[in-house]
């Protein structure tokens, strides 16, 4: 979740593990990312897995008469492969270009990416194509002392109060994890009051358990809500319950699943006043 506001303190007395440094970068096994900052998580996930599912000209839908530019909120983005990609196919730009030359049907976007791994967003600094347009900033988006000022600022700088629209991909289940459930309610409350669209990529239960799995097997304490969770089971329609009955969204559609079996869900906020549409069956 790339926000410029500071690194996750580190726990403790409470079995947690802070964000791994860039020395144990080399080291670590996947089981001991217990935050999900995997160093090549890019690898084993490749962005084309996600972004080839979506529409070409899904902007343009949704704001179909937005003349200032659009503002996106890239939660939990690692060192910035996948929002990188996002960013190239939302506006239809070729991979070979490096420039915003053919930006889709005029539409700017600005990209604001955070992740709470300082290490993996000095990386995505230094690799990113777009630094006029994407923003990534170290930041703990459970932390609200500083997610509140950080992401308020950066929108008054556009003179704005939400984003348009808002990424979450395969986050969930470690706020859910490292946060219980009153965790995961809360971080989806957040963000669905601070964006008008929201793309989530839910995990599924299986990746709970794998994950836990992991840790165990690297001889360290288990995640302290994993036993203590009551929402489980069905992970994608679960947080759309959440979403539908407790946030005042509504689901627009679901783009299909990747090959790993995570479904990519495009959420729409009630209370928004843009003038943005859903695709129509033909377009999904």
């Amino acid at each position: 979740c790339a926000r410029s506001v500071r690194a996750r303190r580190a726990h403790g007395g409470e079995g947690k593990m802070a964000a791994p440094t860039s020395e144990g970068f080399l080291v670590l096994e996947p089981g001991a990312a217990p935050y999900g900052n995997f160093p090549n998580y890019s690898r084993f996930h490749p962005p084309e897995g996600r972004v080839s599912l979506l529409p070409g000209g899904l902007l343009r839908r949704l704001f179909p008469a937005a003349a200032r530019p659009l503002l996106g909120l890239d939660v939990g983005c690692n060192s910035g492969e996948l929002s990188v990609a996002l960013y190239r196919h939302l506006l239809g730009l070729q991979e070979s270009k490096g420039s915003l030359d053919q930006p889709a049907a005029g539409k700017d976007l600005h990209l604001l990416c955070c992740d709470i791994d300082p290490v993996l967003i000095e990386r995505a600094q230094q690799s990113s194509p777009f630094p006029a347009s994407i923003s990534f900033a170290n930041l703990d988006i459970m932390d609200s002392s500083s997610r509140e000022p950080f992401l308020s600022s950066y929108l008054s700088s556009f003179g704005r109060s939400t984003f348009d629209i808002g990424f979450c991909m395969s986050v969930t289940m470690w706020i859910h994890l490292n946060h219980g459930d009153s965790g995961l309610m809360e971080f989806l409350a957040f963000l669905s009051s601070l964006c008008k669209y929201l793309l989530i990529e839910p995990q599924p239960w299986k990746c709970y358990r794998a994950a836990a799995r992991r840790l165990r097997k690297l001889g360290r304490n288990d995640f302290d809500h994993f036993r203590s969770l009551a929402i489980k089971g069905d992970m994608a329609e679960r947080i759309t319950q959440i979403l539908t009955k407790d946030c005042a969204m509504e689901l627009v559609c679901c783009f299909g699943s990747t090959s790993w079996d995570r479904s990519l869900l495009l959420f729409k906020s009630n209370g928004s006043n843009h003038e943005g549409r859903e695709p129509s069956e033909q377009e999904q």
